[in-house]
C-alpha cells in the first residue's frame, strides 16, 4: 500500500480522490456513479451512525424503515417537492424480464409486465411517508410523531465524486410531525444544534449554523436551517440540514388532527438529514499530503502496535508485553490492533497506518525491552516520544484527547481565518480567486442579485448565519440597502 499520493497544493481534487482509494475507504462501482464502501470507510461511517443515532434517540426519536419505492402519483402529490428532485429521479416502469427471443443468452423488458403505475426510486422519503403518517394520525394525542429512518437514496447525479456526491448514498432521514407550529420549529432548531454538535465535538470540524435563502433551501420547505463547514481548499461543504415544512406535506396528504378544542387542523412538519458526505467532510478537512488524519472518535483503530523483531523468539517477548498492554488499552475503552504479520516490515505498516491515519502508533522492539519503555507516534503531528512502559496507558489516553482538541483548534483557525469582510464587488472576487473561504458581504435579498453573483463567480449563499449581526450597508452587488451580512463561497 504504497502513498505516492498527490500533493494538496498541486491538484487538491485529485489527492481527495487518490486518498479515498488509497486509505481503503471506497471505490468506484460497476453502476456508473455508484461507490462500493469499504470496511475500513464503513467502519468509519458505522461510528458515525452509532453516535447520531445515540443523539436522535436522546431527543426522543424512533428509528423505523419506510419502503424505498414511491408510486408517481404520491411522489407529485407536493409540488415543489416533485419539481425540485424530478430531474434526478430514476424510474421504475416494468416489474419483469424475459429472455430475448433473437438472441436466448440476452434479457429484455417484458412488454407485458409494465407498472400500472411507475415507481420513483426514493431521492428523499417525505412523500411516503407523510401518505403513512395519514393513518397514523387523527388527534392531538397521536402528535408528536418522532421517527428516523436509516437509509439509502438515489439521486441521479451526472457528475460524481466519492463520498461527495454518488448517485446512491447512505444517509438519515428524520420526518416528524407536530402540533403546533412553534413545537415544529423548535424542532428544526433542536435537529440543527444536534448535527452542529456532532461535527463539531466528535468529528472535530468547525461549522457555522445559519438559514438558507429562498432560493438554496430545500424543495417543498419553508425555511431550511444548515450547517456549512469549510474544506482545506478554501470551498464550502454543507454538512447537514434541518428543514421547517410548514403545513405543505399535511396539506398535500390530507394530514389533519382534532385538536384539543375540537378543531380540525393540518400537521406541522419537520425533516432533517445527514449522509455519507460527511465522510468527504471528514476527509478534506482534516487530512494532509501523507494521507488520512481521523479524529479518535471516529478511528475504527485508534491505536496500532507494530513489533520490530529478527525471529520468532523476539517477537513471543514482544507479544507477551504487547498483550498485556492490549488488556490494559481495551479496558479504558481504546481501540488497539496489533499488527504482527511477518508478510510486511515494519517500515510498510508504518506507511499503512500513517495513510489510513490511525491516531497513535506505537513501536516496540528489543532494545525497548531492555528498557522497559515504548516510541509513540501521534499521526496528526507525526512527532514521536519514548514513553516508560508503565506510563503508555495514560500517556495513550491524554494523547487521543489531546488530538482530538488538536484537530478541532487547527481546523477552527484555517475557517476563522478564512472569513472575509468585504464591501465592494471587486473585493469580493479577488477573495474568492486568491484566498478562498467565506466571503461575508452585504446582500440585498433578492434572488435575481444571489443570481447574478452566482453567474459572476460560481459563489452561492451558503447561509445567513445564525449570529450574524445585524448592521446597515450596501449590497456588494447591486449598490441597495442591506442590513445584514451573508457568507458566500464556492463550494462542493
Amino acid at each position: 500500500m504504497g502513498k505516492n499520493l498527490t500533493k494538496r497544493s498541486e491538484d487538491y481534487s485529485k489527492w481527495y480522490n487518490e486518498l479515498v482509494v488509497k486509505a481503503d475507504l471506497a471505490e468506484n462501482s460497476a453502476v456508473r456513479g455508484c461507490m462500493v464502501i469499504k470496511p475500513y470507510g464503513y467502519a468509519i461511517w458505522e461510528k458515525m451512525q452509532a453516535e447520531l443515532d445515540r443523539k436522535f434517540k436522546e431527543t426522543g426519536h424512533q428509528n423505523a424503515y419506510f419502503p424505498l419505492f414511491v408510486p408517481k402519483s404520491l411522489f407529485e402529490a407536493e409540488e415543489k417537492n416533485a419539481e425540485g428532485f424530478a430531474k434526478e429521479c430514476a424510474v421504475v416502469t416494468h416489474y419483469r424480464l424475459k429472455t430475448d427471443p433473437e438472441d436466448a443468452s440476452k434479457l429484455i423488458v417484458d412488454p407485458n409486465a409494465k407498472l400500472e403505475e411507475e415507481l420513483i426510486v426514493r431521492p428523499t422519503s417525505e412523500a411516503i411517508i407523510w401518505n403513512t403518517y395519514k393513518g397514523w394520525i387523527q388527534s392531538y394525542r397521536d402528535l408528536p410523531i418522532l421517527v428516523n429512518q436509516w437509509a439509502n437514496v438515489v439521486r441521479w447525479e451526472m457528475r460524481t465524486r466519492l463520498f461527495l456526491r454518488t448517485a446512491e448514498f447512505l444517509w438519515q432521514e428524520g420526518h416528524t410531525a407536530h402540533e403546533t407550529r412553534e413545537e415544529a420549529i423548535a424542532e428544526t432548531t433542536q435537529m440543527n444544534d444536534v448535527y452542529a454538535d456532532f461535527v463539531e465535538n466528535f468529528m472535530a470540524i468547525p461549522v457555522v449554523r445559519g438559514r438558507k435563502t429562498e432560493s438554496e433551501r430545500f424543495a417543498g420547505a419553508e425555511d431550511t436551517y444548515c450547517i456549512e463547514a469549510l474544506m482545506q481548499d478554501g470551498k464550502a461543504l454543507q454538512a447537514g440540514t434541518s428543514h421547517f415544512l410548514g403545513q405543505n406535506f399535511a396539506k398535500a396528504f390530507d394530514v389533519k388532527f382534532t385538536s384539543k378544542e375540537g378543531k380540525q387542523d393540518y400537521v406541522w412538519a419537520t425533516s432533517w438529514g445527514v449522509s455519507t458526505r460527511l465522510m468527504g467532510a471528514l476527509i478534506m478537512t482534516h487530512s494532509d499530503d501523507n494521507g488520512l488524519v481521523l479524529p479518535p472518535n471516529l478511528a475504527p483503530v485508534q491505536v496500532v502496535i507494530v513489533p520490530i523483531y529478527k525471529g520468532q523468539e523476539q517477537l513471543d517477548e514482544i507479544s507477551t508485553v504487547v498483550d498485556s498492554l492490549v488488556k490494559e488499552l481495551r479496558a479504558k475503552g481504546i481501540s488497539v490492533k496489533f499488527d504482527n504479520r511477518d508478510t510486511h516490515r515494519p517500515g510498510a505498516k508504518f506507511a499503512q497506518y500513517e495513510l489510513q491515519g490511525v491516531p497513535v502508533r506505537i513501536a516496540i522492539g528489543p532494545k525497548d525491552l531492555e528498557k522497559g519503555t515504548v516510541e509513540v507516534a501521534r499521526r496528526d503531528t507525526l512527532s514521536k516520544s519514548i514513553v516508560a512502559k508503565e506510563e503508555v496507558v495514560a500517556t495513550v489516553a491524554d494523547l487521543l484527547n489531546e488530538i482530538q482538541e488538536n484537530l478541532h483548534q487547527k481546523a477552527r483557525t484555517y475557517r476563522d481565518e478564512h472569513i472575509t469582510e468585504v464591501d465592494s464587488f471587486e473585493a469580493f472576487k479577488e477573495v474568492l480567486e486568491n484566498k478562498g473561504g467565506f466571503v461575508s458581504a452585504h446582500w440585498d435579498g433578492t434572488i435575481e442579485t444571489e443570481q447574478k453573483i452566482k453567474e459572476i463567480t460560481k459563489a452561492t449563499i451558503r447561509c445567513i448565519p445564525f449570529d450574524a449581526k445585524e448592521e446597515e450597508g450596501i449590497c456588494v452587488y447591486s449598490g441597495k440597502k442591506s442590513n445584514v451580512r451573508v457568507l458566500f463561497a464556492k463550494a462542493y
